[in-house]
């Protein structure tokens, strides 16, 4: 029989929070919602600490300042819910690529303590971190952690379990995970993923980012044959493509045979699908993450979104109208990998127009917009106009290519603009 630790009180955490400590939490559902409830509620005991995430889904009061500067939010891409905590200057934001956050972490915070969800401890006295690898998964064993197990988070294979001896403290709650349901595609998304799922050949590796052009570009799939899933994020669209056949990951160099993912965002049935599945691997970014690890697989195909394109190539794609929105995330970090990959391709994707009709092609990004994908890693850009092909094609041909895909009732604009700029005559 295994001699597991009995589970504590969730305040017990506030143990380990010496002056001037740095908490490490999982992003998204990765979040122990009731030991964060805890180091709250003691924070009058706490000394310039700081808690270190990504995407957070869950609004608290120190990420307002409650608590001065014995509790603070560092944040390492914005979500819905930190996006207007920095707007206020409650919060800080670390630029970043999604794959090099823990070497940050380790390089640039004690890493005092990781706090995070998991499932129950199965038999064998292990937990799993479930939905979520992220950053925190080079960290078990080497710095404290302290989980709290739910019974609804799934558990999954891959770098992410815990065994019980490494584990500082644990505790039990009941809470549900956050469900993120699928974006629904208009008409432009259709458009746009038409033509990106046309270029996907058959055997390709994929990563697809989310929301409603993402969604409907796994739909433009359902007709393509042995294909395998290597992303950052996994969501309910793409457990379709698993059930039908569609992704087998015969045809991968790296993990062959499995849906390879550093973290997972959706509804109850990917959830619940995700349970003790072995054909996911949940593995720390990394590795998922990493251009060089990425560049192994032949036909490897990453598609993102943006908000903003030059004439150039530069893609603005975590700031609007030049304000901060979210950050760099992954994209850069797939499409340099899918750039040095055989056959390799990268898309961005973007409706031509904004909600409010103004072009996302711009002669110059906006005062305060940041290049998050550099113009000479930019590979293929798509509107629902056509696609831009900008890798190895001079300046003048590239605004070319990208005015060509802009809304029509812009592109003589545009193209003065290009003159002007002196991008052509």
């Amino acid at each position: 029989m295994i001699s597991l630790s009995p589970p504590v009180s969730a305040d017990a955490v506030l143990d380990l929070l010496t002056p001037g400590a740095d908490v490490i939490v999982p992003l998204a559902n990765g979040e122990p919602t009731t030991v964060l409830d805890a180091i709250e509620a003691g924070a009058d005991r706490l000394e310039g600490v700081r808690i270190h995430q990504m995407h957070a889904l869950h609004d608290r009061p120190y990420m307002h300042g409650a608590y001065g500067d014995r509790l603070r939010h560092v944040s390492y891409f914005l979500s819905h819910i930190t996006r207007p905590a920095y707007w206020e200057g409650t919060i800080d934001l670390v630029p970043n690529h999604f794959s090099e956050v823990p070497m940050i972490l380790r390089r640039s915070t004690k890493c005092t303590v990781v706090v995070a969800a998991c499932s129950p401890p199965d038999q064998h006295g292990y937990f799993s971190l479930g939905t979520n690898a992220d950053y925190v998964a080079g960290l078990i064993g080497r710095v404290p952690i302290f989980l709290e197990a739910t019974p609804y988070m799934p558990r999954t294979r891959g770098a992410n379990v815990v065994h019980h001896s490494q584990v500082a403290g644990w505790c039990e709650s009941e809470r549900p995970l956050v469900e993120v349901p699928r974006s629904e595609a208009n008409d432009i998304d259709r458009a746009i993923a038409s033509l990106v799922a046309e270029r996907i050949p058959d055997g390709a590796s994929v990563q697809i980012g989310i929301g409603s052009i993402a969604s409907a570009v796994l739909d433009g799939l359902r007709g393509h044959r042995d294909l395998g899933i290597h992303t950052e994020l996994l969501h309910d669209g793409m457990v379709d493509l698993v059930e039908e056949g569609v992704v087998t990951g015969v045809e991968k160099e790296v993990r062959r045979n499995r849906v390879v993912t550093t973290f997972c965002l959706g509804t109850r049935r990917l959830y619940d699908w995700l349970e003790d599945n072995a054909v996911v691997e949940v593995l720390g970014v990394d590795f998922v993450n990493d251009p060089r690890v990425i560049a192994r697989m032949s036909r490897f195909n990453s598609v993102n979104a943006t908000t903003e394109v030059d004439l150039m190539g530069q893609c603005a794609s975590e700031t609007i109208g030049g304000r901060y929105w979210s950050s760099s995330g992954g994209q850069a970090d797939f499409a340099r990998g899918a750039m040095y990959a055989d056959e390799g391709q990268a898309f961005i994707v973007t409706p031509s127009l904004t909600r409010d009709g103004r072009s996302r092609i711009v002669p110059s990004l906006a005062s305060g917009s940041v290049v998050t994908t550099l113009k000479n890693t930019v590979d293929h850009v798509v509107t629902e106009h056509g696609v831009a092909e900008l890798r190895g094609k001079a300046l003048s041909d590239r605004a070319r290519a990208l005015i060509a895909v802009a809304d029509p009732s812009v592109r003589d604009n545009l193209t003065r603009d290009a003159r002007t700029l002196g991008l052509f005559l």
